[in-house]
């Protein structure tokens, strides 16, 4: 079985925009700014052989905000500036009730059956509590980047950290589960 470090994308591998105490995702590339150290930050996590996925709720699209194919436009350039594995992409809003759509725990799940994760040897890095649920839901030990906005939180994060380096640092001196 394969180890992973699922991440969230808005707020985690580039800058969320904070609106009125709400965390935003860009709306174009050009908006998209990649936080500093995420390509090496992944980058040692590759080395030490952990697969890279990318876990993401864009709700823009069922608002008809975005549509797919700029969200994709947007994940594919963040691809080409980070090492990730695999995208996966949840497009609906809370009203659809779909169970891929964080603090559901399906995009992780669908991932892990689809490329052989064990997730209990897994993390899930995220800076909002949807991703720390999603993440303890599904089996991983989990990381908060930042300060959560002021959200509640039902799970606590396993760590907290204000930048990705110093969650990959952590990630690596987890031993391995038996």
């Amino acid at each position: 079985m394969t180890r992973a470090v699922f991440l969230d994308r808005d707020g985690v591998l580039n800058k969320a925009y904070v609106r009125n105490g709400k965390p935003l995702s860009p709306d174009t590339i050009d908006e998209m700014i990649i936080v500093p150290d995420a390509a090496e930050a992944l980058g040692r996590l590759r080395k030490h052989g952990f697969r890279l996925l990318l876990a993401t709720n864009q709700p823009d699209i069922a608002r008809g905000r975005l549509t797919r194919d700029q969200v994709e436009a947007m994940n594919a350039h963040l691809r080409s500036k980070v090492p990730l594995d695999a995208v996966e992409v949840c497009p609906h809003d809370d009203a659809d009730g779909c169970g891929c759509r964080k603090p559901k725990p399906g995009l992780l799940l669908n991932a892990a059956k689809r490329d052989g994760i064990a997730l209990d040897e897994s993390f899930m890095i995220g800076d909002r509590y949807r991703d720390i649920e999603a993440g303890h839901s599904a089996g991983c030990r989990t990381v908060l980047i930042g300060n959560g906005y002021g959200e509640t939180f039902k799970a606590q994060p396993d760590a907290e950290f204000a930048t990705l380096t110093e969650a990959a640092d952590w990630i690596l001196k987890q031993p391995v589960k038996a």
